[in-house]
């Protein structure tokens, strides 16, 4: 089955009772069992609801995976997997990663005696110079948020099984239409659902994929003991948003190579990063392992001002100045005092992310207005 096909169709069955072509939103939170232990399947929504049975299906068939699992949020999905862990366990990730990830990271699981190596990933030479016994997991973000590195996905899972640790790619910025890291070698797969999936900026939801039946009973035994679960209206949009993420996507590709070519072009503008550029360090393995390279961009200004920055921002009438991103509408933020305060200045640097850095969720919209919004803003 093709993926516009699997999109609308995958995990989806018209309604037993009525006939509705659409998914019924459960509204409840138990169900009547007929005797002790004598049920449909459903007990307790905590655990299982139908409207969210249907979208882990959806969602794990869209990474071709076995299992999916969703979560209140993209950090309520890490959370799950760093909860698989124990005290004195290791952890490589990125270097270069969102920053609530690394906030999650340092701030609430370091305490429990789990190290934390953040090592940059264009090779696996620095993966394997942190590896040891201790190692249980590697993170891997590609492409990379906010400066768009690309982290060779099949070479990580070699290095992954050399250590005998597990691999988690968050996969949010790519979606599983245009990269599928199960299918590369990856045991976990992460997605910020509010992103790309929900596609409508409307949504608050995480979600896990795996074909490993040990990673997902381990996977589901935390969802329901934590219970960091979305709600069923909330389930819903996702399926609904889901079924035009084919056709966002192609979009979102078009828009963004647009923007990318126009921003490089600039007098005013230093950088781009965007994966998409022949000679962009992690082009051949984006074109390896990704069917397009996304909507998402990165760009600095001339003589790296942070006043600089501010007055872009603050100046598109297109664009919205917001957090977040994926959605239809176009997006425009300043990481460093945005989505990666969290991280420490210095950290921050060393990755790329100057003061003058603005991030782009490049949206739906007709691509000349988008372009001529940022002219302006510039000019």
């Amino acid at each position: 089955m093709k993926f516009g096909t699997k999109a609308i169709h995958a995990g989806i069955e018209a309604d037993e009772s009525t006939g509705a072509i659409m998914t019924p939103i459960y509204q409840t939170s138990t169900y009547v069992q007929e005797g002790i232990g004598v049920h449909k399947g459903f007990e307790y929504s905590r655990t299982k609801n139908p409207t969210r049975s249907a979208l882990e299906n959806n969602i794990a068939a869209l990474e071709n995976g076995a299992f999916g699992a969703c979560f209140g949020s993209g950090l309520a999905a890490i959370d799950c997997i760093l909860k698989m862990l124990n005290p004195g366990d290791e952890v490589i990730s990125t270097n270069d990663l969102y920053g609530g990830t690394f906030r999650l990271f340092t701030t609430i699981f370091e305490k429990y005696n789990i190290k934390f190596h953040f090592v940059g990933m264009s090779g696996a030479d620095a993966v394997r110079a942190k590896a040891n016994d201790n190692t249980k997991l590697i993170w891997v973000e590609t492409p990379t948020n906010p400066m768009m590195n690309i982290v060779d996905i099949k070479a990580m899972a070699d290095v992954t099984k050399e250590c005998g640790a597990m691999m988690c790619v968050d996969n949010t910025f790519a979606t599983p239409y245009l990269q599928n890291p199960l299918d590369l070698g990856a045991d976990l797969v992460m997605h910020s659902v509010t992103k790309y999936l929900g596609g409508h900026s409307d949504v608050v939801m995480g979600a896990l994929i795996t074909s490993d039946e040990a990673i997902a009973k381990e996977m589901y035994r935390i969802q329901n003991s934590s219970g960091a679960i979305p709600a069923p209206m909330d389930c819903f949009l996702v399926l609904r948003g889901i079924k035009t993420l084919h056709l966002r996507m192609q979009r979102h590709c078009e828009n963004g190579e647009k923007l990318a070519s126009f921003l490089r072009e600039h007098p005013k503008v230093e950088n781009v990063y965007w994966p998409g550029f022949e000679d962009h360090p992690g082009n051949d393995i984006a074109k390896e392992q990704m069917r397009g390279f996304g909507g998402m961009l990165s760009f600095s200004l001339v003589g790296n001002r942070k006043e600089d920055a501010f007055e872009v921002v603050k100046k598109v009438k297109v664009f919205a100045l917001a957090e977040s991103l994926g959605g239809v509408e176009s997006l425009i933020g300043h990481p460093v005092t945005m989505t990666h305060a969290s991280i420490p200045k210095e950290e921050r640097e060393r990755n790329g992310i100057v003061d003058s850095l603005i991030r782009l969720s490049v949206g739906v919209e007709d691509a000349e207005d988008l372009i001529n919004d940022l002219k302006q803003a510039l000019a």
